[in-house]
């Protein structure tokens, strides 16, 4: 059974991310805001993805001269869901 999951996304122009994880497979994702096109792209290549995968493939990506992007918004998501199992 799979566990909705929202994370509030920070330092990026996405607002929040929405997970829906059976296990540690990633079932579904929507990203709020954020660039619409590119977001759906990486939304779809996750679905059906182990949540650890997703993590090593996208942590640490950065945006410009920023911290983090969206995609390690995602892994960050990933992973505040995982300590919470």
């Amino acid at each position: 059974m799979s566990k909705h999951f929202e994370y509030a996304a920070q330092g990026v122009c996405s607002s929040r991310i929405i997970l829906d994880i059976d296990g540690d497979t990633i079932e579904n994702m929507q990203v709020i805001n954020g660039c619409n096109g590119n977001l759906k792209g990486i939304s779809a290549l996750v679905k059906g993805r182990k949540a650890d995968e997703v993590i090593n493939a996208l942590e640490g990506i950065t945006c410009g001269a920023k911290p983090t992007s969206c995609p390690d918004q995602i892994a960050r998501a990933l992973k505040s869901y995982l300590a919470q199992q």
